[in-house]
């Protein structure tokens, strides 16, 4: 079979890898055309374009790059035309994949949508789109079986793939993750985690790194992304006693003691490796004007949404500020609060179904294909 597969987001192109993987597992023959990034590549997946060229936060930059990304989607088209998959796979980003999939639809290519747009957060009459240009849904987080259910859109739960993700990682010990970092062995590591993409990097980091010398008894290290070089990072390692580990983020939660994450997976991450953390958010005062008008959430961090109460601080925006960040930062490092939270991510960890994501989505996907053959 000929897979077509786009991802935009570096958490896509982890998804997305392990989806291949699950493809090639049960499909000897499977042929992957993608969009995403090395891991999807490094899986067996053709690299049309990486998402290191596609990243846009907020409403004002996507605007500011609308000639990129208009480009992209012409280009899109033109290549799913030339390859002529029998499926297209749609990993998360929206904005990007729905448009794609409306062409698609229009031109009777079989389309699927693995993590789905976030539609019960904002603007939910996209549900629209997706019930018109796409044929198969698979979600991973529990409440959305309930939510398109309530659209009468079928879908399928799987589980996230961040448990697979997690548990098959290559595992280094803490000492040796210490040594190769020059981390102490004494103090507690804190981990920063600012992000993917520049804008968000940079409006996070400014902040998070602001408040190092308030805890002198604890290591604080950036958790640098894939997609972005050390040397985008020099501006915030002034600081000596900070430390910067590119491309390791999960082991670095392995060995933290606590995390200040911006608001995303990460959070999730996080949590599954039961570290305590406080979630930031920051963006434009225009972007954030307009999301706050249209976003109905009660809570911005995956971890509350989930467990549908709050389990770890949000600092949003304006009550970002380097004295409540030491605040809250405190109250996780130690004592009750900490302790509260640690207990609540055993929970969170039995909402999300348990291991196998990618085989189920990879077996539904087959299974769909070789019935529609017939």
């Amino acid at each position: 079979m000929k897979y077509y597969i786009i991802a935009g987001e570096a958490s896509g192109d982890l998804h997305g890898s392990n989806l291949i993987k699950a493809l090639k597992a049960i499909d000897q023959n499977a042929d992957i055309r993608c969009w995403g990034g090395d891991l999807m590549q490094q899986a067996g997946g053709t690299l049309v374009k990486h998402y290191k060229e596609m990243a846009f936060m907020g409403f004002i930059e996507v605007i500011q790059n609308l000639f990129t990304i208009f480009g992209n989607i012409k280009f899109c088209k033109q290549d799913i035309a030339k390859y002529e998959p029998d499926v297209l796979i749609f990993i998360d980003y929206s904005g990007f994949n729905l448009r794609i999939a409306k062409w698609a639809k229009a031109q009777n290519i079989y389309t699927n949508y693995y993590i789905s747009p976030q539609i019960w957060a904002s603007r939910e009459s996209r549900i629209n789109k997706i019930k018109r240009d796409i044929d198969a849904m698979y979600v991973i987080l529990p409440f959305e079986t309930a939510f398109y259910a309530k659209h009468n859109f079928h879908v399928e739960f799987v589980g996230h793939p961040l448990i697979d993700a997690i548990e098959n990682r290559s595992k280094v010990s803490s000492s040796n993750f210490r040594s190769m970092h020059s981390l102490s062995s004494e103090k507690p590591i804190i981990a920063l985690l600012p992000g993917s993409r520049q804008q968000e990097v940079q409006k996070m980091l400014s902040i998070m790194t602001s408040i190092v010398s308030s805890f002198p008894d604890y290591e604080f290290a950036i958790a640098g992304a894939p997609s972005l070089e050390k040397e985008f990072y020099q501006p915030f390692l002034k600081n000596s006693s900070i430390k910067f580990i590119s491309n390791q983020t999960y082991e670095l939660l392995n060995v933290a003691h606590a995390a200040l994450v911006t608001s995303g997976t990460a959070t999730l991450e996080t949590a599954l490796f039961k570290v305590p953390q406080v979630v930031c958010y920051k963006a434009s005062w225009l972007s954030y004007q307009i999301a706050k008008r249209i976003i109905t959430l009660d809570y911005i961090s995956l971890v509350n949404l989930i467990m549908k109460k709050e389990i770890v601080k949000e600092l949003i925006q304006d009550e970002l500020t380097s004295q409540n960040l030491v605040s809250e930062l405190q109250k996780v490092v130690s004592g009750t609060f900490r302790e509260t939270q640690l207990a609540a991510y055993s929970s969170l960890e039995q909402k999300l179904g348990g291991e196998g994501a990618s085989a189920k989505v990879a077996s539904s996907i087959l299974d769909n294909l070789k019935a529609k053959a017939n």
